[in-house]
């Protein structure tokens, strides 16, 4: 079978099918799932469990896998390659983490706004989490186009913003959420990374509002200044008309672009078992991410 898309959403967003994740994909079709990543920015595979391996051989078509904050945290594993990156409240020894862990730090993290490793050049072009254990209630994953952000933009601030760069710093969210626990090797493990407010999809062409919570500050502002007006942008570009959620499901895959959508956890009961796994691909000249 060939890929089949299904929309979710009226801007973007779309259920995938007719392809076998467990299985090596064909050249056809990592190009037709470009393609519809193009047009769609989020697609949604239902029903196709994964292993550890399979997850790998699906994510690594499409380029070298980044492993992100792991440079500065250097936790305990146990998951079995350190290129998968466990998004769940279980500890390395299996057992739930309690709440003021380090582990739900980045859980709490991980309910911000944001796009993947966008503190780092290069940053991530695709995401893929899969489902492994769902909580019973919560726990949800929304999804915000900011291409569609960046097309609602007022003439005004449209000029406002043409020329302006955004500082992206790795634990800027962790400093948000009170946790300043690091050491100077760890601060200066991965450099900031600057990129346009406006910046153009290579896939789509399309413009993108490149906005998050890992966006510091302003090149060349004041940092109130700077702070108050990238969070009227991230208010406007996470309004809800522009907003997937995606409730997941055991088995459920979902793969997005970094590169325009952001994305972000909604909260569950912590003391109850969430266990995803995420591989991401680097946005580099190595990875396969064309259409054609």
């Amino acid at each position: 079978m060939s890929l089949q898309l299904k929309p979710l959403h009226s801007v973007f967003a779309a259920e995938a099918s007719g392809i076998d994740l467990t299985a090596p994909l064909t050249d056809e079709d990592r190009r037709a799932i470009n393609a519809a990543m193009d047009q769609y920015a989020v697609l949604v595979w239902r029903k196709q469990p994964l292993t550890q391996q399979q997850q790998i051989q699906f994510a690594t078509a499409f380029g070298p896998l980044d492993i992100g904050l792991k440079r500065v945290f250097k936790r305990a594993e146990r998951l079995e390659d350190a290129r998968l990156i466990d998004i769940s409240n279980v500890d390395a020894d299996g057992a739930v983490s309690r709440r003021d862990s380090p582990r739900n730090l980045s859980n709490f993290a991980n309910q911000l706004w944001h796009s993947d490793s966008s503190f780092m050049d290069p940053r991530a072009a695709y995401s893929i989490l899969h489902c492994v254990i769902k909580p019973s209630w919560g726990g949800n994953t929304e999804f915000a186009d900011l291409r569609d952000a960046y097309d609602a933009l007022d003439e005004r601030t449209r000029r406002d913003i043409a020329d302006l760069k955004a500082e992206h710093y790795a634990l800027h969210t962790r400093l948000l959420l009170g946790d300043e626990a690091y050491t100077d090797d760890q601060k200066k493990e991965i450099d900031p990374a600057t990129w346009p407010l406006v910046d153009r999809h290579p896939g789509s062409g399309r413009p993108v509002l490149f906005v998050g919570v890992h966006a510091r500050h302003i090149v060349g502002w004041p940092t109130a200044e700077s702070r108050m007006f990238l969070l009227d942008l991230l208010e406007h570009a996470t309004a809800r008309e522009r907003v997937y959620a995606h409730e997941w499901s055991v088995g459920d895959t979902v793969m997005w672009d970094n590169r325009s959508t952001l994305h972000r956890g909604r909260r569950f009961d912590i003391a109850e078992r969430r266990e995803l796994r995420r591989t991401t691909i680097n946005d580099t000249p190595e990875a396969s991410l064309q259409a054609a």
